[in-house]
């Protein structure tokens, strides 16, 4: 068996349309793992190529049975994904354990390593958004999906193994083959129901009094966006350590669900609720991801803005999907 890429969360939102763009690019030596459950991930598979699929359970028995040096590049897409999940047990041994043991892996067979860090290790923002591997102990995420991931970034870094290996601190993304997220998909396609359903889009009030309502801001990133860093990184072996993920431009939740009311050439309309009292010690109202770093290495960043980003996404995506 032939397996030149392998990609963990294969089938979840970031990792399935990274396989779609490798299969774009004439790739099809592709390991698949996931776990797809009782949820409709598996449809995030439809259409595209690969060599095999397999469990996340079975991952390691698969590669004893294997030669993990033919190998060229391992993507660690996958993870508990929830920043509600209270399960504190369960995602430090899904996000951290797991992600160190196929790390480790990885390195003892000199395969490249690209794994999925998030932009919630930052926590509140206070310290702002540089992804400078000094900095990286300084931060305080504010629930147990950060600090999971928290957790191997440290780890990664205290063995001097940044160096070796590329993650990546993605923002907030948005794009096709999300629905299978449930409550944590984006706000884009959230809307794009709203309006659908109601006419309308509802945005929490601000708690604040620096920001009114809706005027929080997000550093919003189009998946094709994130799955062109992502492999950039996976194909340029000798940079290494931690990267933001975003596009460095950071923008309001109104400038947001406009363009998709625009985009679906509706009056737009917002309703302004309440801000759920478990969320609201831990709600950022502002993120944006300093991109100089990766930037310094040669990556040309070239950004979907967020009115193209959720244009060819509600156009070529979600509206087909009403007609049908």
């Amino acid at each position: 068996m032939r397996i030149k890429y392998i990609v963990t969360g294969g089938a979840g939102f970031i990792g399935s349309n990274l396989v779609r763009e490798l299969n774009a690019r004439g790739e099809t030596d592709i390991l698949i793992v996931d776990t797809l459950g009782t949820s409709e991930k598996w449809k995030n598979l439809v259409g595209l190529v690969y060599e095999d699929y397999i469990d996340k359970t079975e991952l390691f028995s698969f590669l004893d049975r294997i030669s993990l040096e033919q190998v060229q590049a391992v993507f660690h897409l996958g993870a508990c994904s929830s920043t509600t999940e209270v399960d504190a047990r369960y995602l430090a041994e899904n996000n951290y354990r797991y992600t160190r043991a196929l790390c480790e892996r990885c390195l003892s067979a000199g395969v490249r390593f690209v794994y999925a860090s998030s932009a919630a290790t930052y926590g509140d923002g206070d310290l702002g958004y540089s992804d400078d591997d000094n900095k990286t102990p300084s931060y305080s995420p504010l629930n147990m999906y950060g600090y999971s991931k928290h957790m191997f970034d440290l780890w990664a870094l205290r063995s001097g193994l940044l160096k070796k290996i590329a993650g990546l601190k993605y923002f907030n993304v948005y794009g096709p083959g999300e629905v299978h997220k449930g409550d944590m998909r984006s706000v884009v396609h959230k809307s794009f129901d709203q309006i659908g359903e109601t006419g309308k889009v509802q945005l929490f009030k601000s708690h604040r009094s620096d920001y009114r309502d809706g005027e929080q801001v997000r550093d919003f990133l189009y998946v094709k966006d994130a799955v062109d860093m992502t492999l950039w990184l996976g194909e340029h072996t000798a940079v290494n350590g931690l990267f933001n993920c975003g596009t460095g431009t950071p923008r309001t939740w109104v400038d947001l669900v406009m363009a998709v009311f625009n985009a679906m050439e509706k009056e737009p309309i917002i309703e302004y609720v309440e801000m759920p009292l478990h969320l609201r010690g831990k709600y950022q109202y502002y993120t944006c991801a300093d991109m100089e770093k990766i930037c310094s290495y040669g990556y040309p960043a070239r950004f979907h803005t967020l009115e193209q980003g959720v244009t060819d996404y509600v156009n070529n995506y979600l509206l087909p999907t009403l007609r049908t």
